[in-house]
Protein backbone atom coordinates (compact mmCIF):
# COMPACT_ATOMS: atom_id res chain seq x y z
CA UNK A 1 0.00 0.00 0.00
CA UNK A 2 3.16 2.43 -0.63
CA UNK A 3 2.87 3.26 -3.97
CA UNK A 4 2.44 6.26 -5.66
CA UNK A 5 -1.66 6.21 -5.18
CA UNK A 6 -1.28 5.33 -2.09
CA UNK A 7 1.91 8.41 -1.04
CA UNK A 8 -0.97 10.53 -3.21
CA UNK A 9 -3.66 9.63 -0.53
CA UNK A 10 -1.89 10.92 2.43
CA UNK A 11 -2.93 14.52 1.39
CA UNK A 12 -6.34 13.85 0.84
CA UNK A 13 -7.68 16.09 3.41
CA UNK A 14 -11.13 15.80 5.08
CA UNK A 15 -12.04 19.40 3.36
CA UNK A 16 -12.23 16.93 0.47
CA UNK A 17 -16.17 16.00 0.97
CA UNK A 18 -16.64 19.76 0.33
CA UNK A 19 -17.53 18.77 -3.31
CA UNK A 20 -19.86 16.40 -2.78
CA UNK A 21 -21.72 19.03 -0.55
CA UNK A 22 -21.52 21.64 -3.08
CA UNK A 23 -22.85 18.93 -5.77
CA UNK A 24 -25.86 17.80 -3.42
CA UNK A 25 -26.55 21.31 -2.21
CA UNK A 26 -26.87 22.45 -6.23
CA UNK A 27 -28.85 19.22 -7.10
CA UNK A 28 -31.46 20.23 -3.77
CA UNK A 29 -31.43 24.15 -5.41
CA UNK A 30 -32.59 22.09 -9.03
CA UNK A 31 -35.07 20.30 -7.35
CA UNK A 32 -36.64 23.61 -5.54
CA UNK A 33 -36.63 25.34 -9.43
CA UNK A 34 -38.85 22.27 -10.63
CA UNK A 35 -42.25 25.08 -9.84
CA UNK A 36 -40.79 27.39 -11.56
CA UNK A 37 -39.22 25.37 -14.51
CA UNK A 38 -40.73 22.12 -14.68
CA UNK A 39 -39.30 18.47 -15.12
CA UNK A 40 -36.22 19.84 -16.66
CA UNK A 41 -35.18 21.40 -13.38
CA UNK A 42 -35.95 17.91 -11.85
CA UNK A 43 -34.14 16.03 -14.56
CA UNK A 44 -30.91 18.00 -13.75
CA UNK A 45 -31.35 17.67 -9.81
CA UNK A 46 -31.29 13.85 -10.66
CA UNK A 47 -28.69 13.79 -13.03
CA UNK A 48 -26.10 16.57 -10.30
CA UNK A 49 -27.85 13.93 -7.07
CA UNK A 50 -26.34 11.15 -8.59
CA UNK A 51 -22.76 12.61 -9.32
CA UNK A 52 -22.81 13.59 -5.50
CA UNK A 53 -23.22 10.55 -4.86
CA UNK A 54 -20.78 8.67 -6.81
CA UNK A 55 -18.47 11.29 -5.66
CA UNK A 56 -19.13 10.48 -2.21
CA UNK A 57 -18.78 6.73 -2.51
CA UNK A 58 -15.21 7.00 -4.54
CA UNK A 59 -14.16 9.74 -1.49
CA UNK A 60 -15.27 7.11 1.21
CA UNK A 61 -13.12 4.57 -0.33
CA UNK A 62 -10.41 6.46 -0.85
CA UNK A 63 -10.77 7.80 2.96
CA UNK A 64 -10.80 4.38 4.36
CA UNK A 65 -7.75 3.54 2.39
CA UNK A 66 -5.49 6.51 3.95
CA UNK A 67 -6.68 5.79 7.19
CA UNK A 68 -5.63 2.17 6.82
CA UNK A 69 -2.33 3.37 4.65
CA UNK A 70 -1.43 6.95 6.68
CA UNK A 71 -3.03 7.00 10.22
CA UNK A 72 -0.63 9.52 11.07
CA UNK A 73 -2.22 11.88 8.31
CA UNK A 74 -4.89 11.72 10.40
CA UNK A 75 -4.20 12.18 13.88
CA UNK A 76 -2.26 15.46 12.09
CA UNK A 77 -5.36 16.20 10.76
CA UNK A 78 -7.20 16.16 14.27
CA UNK A 79 -4.32 18.32 15.58
CA UNK A 80 -4.49 21.08 12.76
CA UNK A 81 -5.48 24.35 13.74
CA UNK A 82 -7.48 25.02 10.86
CA UNK A 83 -7.67 21.85 8.94
CA UNK A 84 -9.56 20.09 12.05
CA UNK A 85 -12.68 21.83 11.15
CA UNK A 86 -13.21 20.97 7.71
CA UNK A 87 -14.04 17.07 8.96
CA UNK A 88 -17.22 18.34 9.37
CA UNK A 89 -17.66 18.14 5.63
CA UNK A 90 -17.82 14.55 5.75
CA UNK A 91 -21.06 14.77 7.68
CA UNK A 92 -22.52 17.37 6.24
CA UNK A 93 -22.05 15.94 2.86
CA UNK A 94 -24.36 12.76 4.43
CA UNK A 95 -26.75 14.70 5.89
CA UNK A 96 -26.80 16.99 2.89
CA UNK A 97 -26.82 13.32 0.70
CA UNK A 98 -29.91 12.53 2.47
CA UNK A 99 -31.60 15.31 2.17
CA UNK A 100 -31.71 15.22 -1.84
CA UNK A 101 -32.41 11.48 -1.36
CA UNK A 102 -35.79 12.06 0.11
CA UNK A 103 -36.70 15.52 -1.50
CA UNK A 104 -36.18 13.49 -5.08
CA UNK A 105 -37.05 9.99 -4.20
CA UNK A 106 -39.07 10.27 -1.21
CA UNK A 107 -38.37 9.07 2.48
CA UNK A 108 -36.90 5.62 2.46
CA UNK A 109 -35.13 3.57 4.59
CA UNK A 110 -31.30 3.92 3.35
CA UNK A 111 -31.84 7.74 3.22
CA UNK A 112 -33.06 7.55 6.91
CA UNK A 113 -29.85 5.09 7.39
CA UNK A 114 -27.88 8.07 5.77
CA UNK A 115 -29.17 10.64 7.60
CA UNK A 116 -29.21 9.76 11.35
CA UNK A 117 -25.48 8.54 10.59
CA UNK A 118 -24.48 11.96 9.18
CA UNK A 119 -26.73 13.50 11.87
CA UNK A 120 -25.29 11.95 14.99
CA UNK A 121 -21.87 12.30 13.73
CA UNK A 122 -22.10 15.83 12.92
CA UNK A 123 -22.98 16.26 16.92
CA UNK A 124 -20.43 14.07 18.40
CA UNK A 125 -18.37 16.41 16.02
CA UNK A 126 -19.54 19.70 17.20
CA UNK A 127 -18.95 18.24 20.86
CA UNK A 128 -15.70 17.25 20.09
CA UNK A 129 -14.60 20.61 17.99
CA UNK A 130 -16.08 22.79 21.05
CA UNK A 131 -14.32 20.74 23.57
CA UNK A 132 -10.87 21.60 22.57
CA UNK A 133 -11.97 25.20 23.56
CA UNK A 134 -11.76 23.83 27.42
CA UNK A 135 -8.37 22.39 26.91
CA UNK A 136 -5.03 24.19 28.19
CA UNK A 137 -1.83 24.11 26.05
CA UNK A 138 -1.59 22.95 22.34
CA UNK A 139 -5.66 22.97 22.62
CA UNK A 140 -7.80 26.08 23.67
CA UNK A 141 -9.55 28.29 21.69
CA UNK A 142 -6.63 29.69 18.88
CA UNK A 143 -7.35 31.89 16.99
CA UNK A 144 -5.49 30.82 14.31
CA UNK A 145 -8.73 28.10 14.12
CA UNK A 146 -11.26 31.21 13.84
CA UNK A 147 -12.12 31.06 10.12
CA UNK A 148 -15.36 31.01 8.26
CA UNK A 149 -15.12 27.18 8.67
CA UNK A 150 -15.91 26.92 11.97
CA UNK A 151 -19.35 27.76 10.84
CA UNK A 152 -19.71 23.66 9.51
CA UNK A 153 -18.47 21.49 13.08
CA UNK A 154 -20.60 24.45 15.00
CA UNK A 155 -23.28 25.51 13.00
CA UNK A 156 -23.76 22.84 10.40
CA UNK A 157 -26.94 21.31 12.90
CA UNK A 158 -29.21 23.36 11.70
CA UNK A 159 -28.92 20.94 8.74
CA UNK A 160 -30.95 18.35 10.45
CA UNK A 161 -34.49 19.14 9.93
CA UNK A 162 -34.14 19.26 6.06
CA UNK A 163 -34.67 15.45 6.37
CA UNK A 164 -35.37 14.96 9.43
CA UNK A 165 -38.66 16.32 9.34
CA UNK A 166 -39.87 14.64 6.44
CA UNK A 167 -38.17 11.45 7.34
CA UNK A 168 -40.54 11.27 10.78
CA UNK A 169 -37.90 12.51 13.22
CA UNK A 170 -39.10 16.38 13.65
CA UNK A 171 -38.20 16.53 17.63
CA UNK A 172 -34.78 15.02 17.27
CA UNK A 173 -34.04 17.81 14.39
CA UNK A 174 -35.56 20.67 16.42
CA UNK A 175 -32.82 19.79 19.27
CA UNK A 176 -30.35 19.66 17.07
CA UNK A 177 -31.47 22.77 15.02
CA UNK A 178 -31.45 24.57 17.91
CA UNK A 179 -27.47 23.80 19.01
CA UNK A 180 -26.56 25.01 15.55
CA UNK A 181 -28.52 28.40 15.87
CA UNK A 182 -27.56 28.88 19.33
CA UNK A 183 -23.56 28.82 18.27
CA UNK A 184 -24.26 30.65 14.81
CA UNK A 185 -23.92 34.01 16.24
CA UNK A 186 -21.21 33.02 18.46
CA UNK A 187 -18.82 32.35 15.76
CA UNK A 188 -19.91 35.70 13.70
CA UNK A 189 -18.37 37.60 16.71
CA UNK A 190 -15.70 35.35 16.97
CA UNK A 191 -14.50 35.97 13.28
CA UNK A 192 -15.20 39.40 13.73
CA UNK A 193 -12.69 39.81 16.91
CA UNK A 194 -10.36 37.75 14.78
CA UNK A 195 -10.23 39.92 12.03
CA UNK A 196 -9.94 43.38 14.17
CA UNK A 197 -7.27 41.69 16.47
CA UNK A 198 -4.95 39.65 14.02
CA UNK A 199 -5.91 40.93 10.75
CA UNK A 200 -7.87 39.37 7.45
CA UNK A 201 -7.91 35.64 6.44
CA UNK A 202 -4.66 33.99 4.80
CA UNK A 203 -5.47 35.30 0.62
CA UNK A 204 -5.46 31.09 0.31
CA UNK A 205 -8.70 30.70 2.86
CA UNK A 206 -10.69 34.35 1.16
CA UNK A 207 -12.85 31.85 -0.87
CA UNK A 208 -14.05 30.58 2.62
CA UNK A 209 -15.73 33.40 3.37
CA UNK A 210 -18.78 32.48 1.17
CA UNK A 211 -19.88 29.71 4.39
CA UNK A 212 -21.13 33.07 6.01
CA UNK A 213 -24.14 32.95 2.98
CA UNK A 214 -24.55 29.48 4.64
CA UNK A 215 -26.39 29.39 7.82
CA UNK A 216 -28.87 32.07 7.25
CA UNK A 217 -30.04 30.42 4.08
CA UNK A 218 -30.22 27.15 5.70
CA UNK A 219 -31.81 28.24 8.92
CA UNK A 220 -34.66 29.58 6.62
CA UNK A 221 -35.24 26.68 4.75
CA UNK A 222 -34.81 24.32 8.21
CA UNK A 223 -37.20 27.23 9.68
CA UNK A 224 -39.90 26.24 7.29
CA UNK A 225 -39.76 23.13 7.27
CA UNK A 226 -40.31 22.96 11.24
CA UNK A 227 -42.93 25.34 10.53
CA UNK A 228 -42.32 28.71 11.19
CA UNK A 229 -43.96 31.87 10.18
CA UNK A 230 -42.73 32.83 6.50
CA UNK A 231 -41.42 36.14 8.23
CA UNK A 232 -38.53 34.04 10.02
CA UNK A 233 -37.70 32.84 6.49
CA UNK A 234 -37.51 36.14 4.85
CA UNK A 235 -35.50 37.68 7.80
CA UNK A 236 -33.01 34.64 6.69
CA UNK A 237 -32.97 35.24 3.26
CA UNK A 238 -32.41 39.07 3.81
CA UNK A 239 -29.27 38.01 5.70
CA UNK A 240 -28.04 35.89 3.40
CA UNK A 241 -29.11 37.85 0.78
CA UNK A 242 -26.97 40.72 2.43
CA UNK A 243 -23.29 38.70 3.26
CA UNK A 244 -23.64 37.72 -0.40
CA UNK A 245 -23.45 41.02 -1.41
CA UNK A 246 -20.97 41.64 1.34
CA UNK A 247 -18.16 38.45 0.51
CA UNK A 248 -18.84 39.45 -3.16
CA UNK A 249 -16.70 41.99 -3.07
CA UNK A 250 -13.99 39.34 -2.39
CA UNK A 251 -14.19 38.34 -5.91
CA UNK A 252 -11.01 40.17 -8.00
CA UNK A 253 -9.05 38.94 -5.32
CA UNK A 254 -9.95 35.17 -5.65
CA UNK A 255 -9.45 35.57 -9.42
CA UNK A 256 -5.82 36.09 -8.62
CA UNK A 257 -5.41 32.89 -6.43
CA UNK A 258 -4.27 29.92 -8.04
CA UNK A 259 -7.42 27.12 -7.52
CA UNK A 260 -7.20 24.82 -4.03
CA UNK A 261 -9.16 22.96 -2.32
CA UNK A 262 -10.83 25.97 -0.09
CA UNK A 263 -12.26 27.26 -3.43
CA UNK A 264 -15.33 24.84 -2.76
CA UNK A 265 -16.11 26.75 0.17
CA UNK A 266 -17.96 28.68 -2.46
CA UNK A 267 -19.94 26.27 -3.67
CA UNK A 268 -22.91 25.14 -1.06
CA UNK A 269 -23.49 28.37 0.42
CA UNK A 270 -24.45 29.48 -3.31
CA UNK A 271 -26.56 26.56 -3.79
CA UNK A 272 -28.05 27.33 -0.48
CA UNK A 273 -29.04 31.15 -0.90
CA UNK A 274 -30.52 30.01 -4.72
CA UNK A 275 -32.42 27.16 -2.75
CA UNK A 276 -34.37 29.28 -0.46
CA UNK A 277 -34.77 32.06 -2.87
CA UNK A 278 -36.26 29.41 -5.12
CA UNK A 279 -38.12 28.30 -1.96
CA UNK A 280 -39.92 31.82 -1.48
CA UNK A 281 -40.43 32.69 -5.24
CA UNK A 282 -43.77 32.96 -6.33
CA UNK A 283 -44.39 33.53 -9.96
CA UNK A 284 -44.21 36.91 -11.48
CA UNK A 285 -42.54 38.00 -8.12
CA UNK A 286 -38.65 39.53 -8.31
CA UNK A 287 -37.73 36.04 -6.93
CA UNK A 288 -38.90 34.26 -9.23
CA UNK A 289 -36.32 35.93 -11.42
CA UNK A 290 -33.37 36.23 -8.67
CA UNK A 291 -34.14 32.55 -7.94
CA UNK A 292 -33.07 31.30 -11.56
CA UNK A 293 -30.19 33.73 -11.76
CA UNK A 294 -28.55 32.59 -8.47
CA UNK A 295 -29.52 28.89 -9.64
CA UNK A 296 -27.14 29.70 -12.89
CA UNK A 297 -24.68 31.82 -11.13
CA UNK A 298 -24.35 28.23 -8.47
CA UNK A 299 -24.37 25.92 -11.80
CA UNK A 300 -21.29 27.62 -13.23
CA UNK A 301 -19.19 28.11 -10.41
CA UNK A 302 -19.30 24.76 -9.54
CA UNK A 303 -18.74 23.56 -12.90
CA UNK A 304 -15.83 25.59 -12.80
CA UNK A 305 -15.09 24.62 -9.53
CA UNK A 306 -15.28 20.77 -10.99
CA UNK A 307 -13.02 22.02 -14.09
CA UNK A 308 -10.24 22.81 -11.54
CA UNK A 309 -10.16 20.26 -9.30
CA UNK A 310 -9.99 17.41 -12.79
CA UNK A 311 -7.13 19.83 -13.77
CA UNK A 312 -5.76 20.02 -10.38
CA UNK A 313 -5.89 15.90 -9.86
CA UNK A 314 -4.33 15.69 -13.33
CA UNK A 315 -1.18 18.37 -12.89
CA UNK A 316 -0.56 17.21 -9.59
CA UNK A 317 -1.30 20.14 -7.32
CA UNK A 318 -4.20 19.32 -5.16
CA UNK A 319 -3.33 15.96 -3.66
CA UNK A 320 -0.03 18.07 -2.34
CA UNK A 321 1.28 19.12 0.58
CA UNK A 322 -0.29 22.53 2.02
CA UNK A 323 1.52 25.55 1.54
CA UNK A 324 1.92 28.18 4.86
CA UNK A 325 0.35 30.97 4.72
CA UNK A 326 1.51 33.87 6.18
CA UNK A 327 -0.81 35.94 9.03
CA UNK A 328 -1.18 39.72 8.13
CA UNK A 329 -1.46 40.88 12.24
CA UNK A 330 -2.48 44.50 13.20
CA UNK A 331 -0.43 46.33 15.65
CA UNK A 332 -0.98 44.72 18.88
CA UNK A 333 -2.32 46.07 22.09
CA UNK A 334 -0.57 45.79 25.35
CA UNK A 335 -2.96 43.44 26.70
CA UNK A 336 -3.35 41.10 23.42
CA UNK A 337 -1.77 38.22 23.57
CA UNK A 338 0.86 36.21 20.71
CA UNK A 339 -0.96 33.84 18.55
CA UNK A 340 0.55 30.23 19.27
CA UNK A 341 3.09 28.82 16.46
CA UNK A 342 4.45 32.68 15.83
CA UNK A 343 2.80 34.75 12.74
CA UNK A 344 2.46 31.84 10.48
CA UNK A 345 -0.10 29.05 10.38
CA UNK A 346 -0.60 26.19 7.90
CA UNK A 347 -3.80 27.21 5.43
Amino acid sequence: MAGPSSGKLRYLYPGWYAPVMGLAGLALAWHRATPLMGELATGVALVVAALAGLVFVALAAATLWRWRAHPEAWAEDRRHPVRHTFVATLPISMIVLATAAVALFGPSRPAEALWWCGSLSQLLLTWWVLSRWWRPGTGGLAWASVTPALLMPVVGNVLAPLAGVPLGHADWAAAQFGIGLMFWPVVVVLLAVRVATHGTLPERLLPTLFILIAPPAVIGLAALQLGAPLGIAWACWGIAAFSFAWVAGTAPRLRELPFALPHWGMSFPLAAFAALTLRLATPGSVLAVLGPALLALASLVILGLLAGTLRGLRDGTLLAPEPVAAITSVAPTPSAKPVAGGNSQPA
